[in-house]
């Protein structure tokens, strides 16, 4: 009896799906480790737990958004350009000053973005910011 070897026919090595598959892990390696450095929004320093701030009352400058978008500081409305020289004005007389900015849901988001920029510009180091209750009160 003769014995014949039967050659079966190799594949392509580069047709493997394990190479598929270790090339589809490492790229998803290489994403999750990679550092995106996307800025979302505003940097603010949390206070921190080890030296919390008392702050007084009498010391808050409060402010508020309306639906509208109109800047309301101590019951009169004022003009988005006039909120940096009323802020100015109140920092030299009143270093330890804190703004209480009051928020509606429904101001734009742009109108929001403007005054805390303002605020930020101006180096206010105590700022706070709330949203309005949904009834409508503070």
């Amino acid at each position: 009896m003769i014995k014949r070897f039967v050659r079966h026919n190799v594949e392509d090595a580069g047709s493997s799906g394990s190479l598929n598959d270790l090339s589809f892990l490492l790229i998803i390696f290489f994403i999750v480790i990679a550092g995106f450095n996307v800025n979302k929004g505003f940097l603010l320093n949390l206070p921190s737990k080890e030296k919390p701030l008392i702050v007084h009352n009498e010391d808050i400058l409060k402010c508020s958004l309306s639906r509208a978008g109109e800047i309301i500081m101590e019951g009169n409305h004022i003009e988005p350009d006039e909120l940096s020289e009323l802020i100015q004005k109140k920092l030299k007389s009143w270093p330890n000053m804190t703004f209480l900015l009051t928020i509606n849901p429904e101001t734009p988001y742009q109108r929001v973005v403007d005054v805390i920029s303002t605020i930020r510009q101006l180096k206010v180091e105590n700022f706070s910011f709330r949203m309005e209750d949904s009834t409508g009160g503070q």
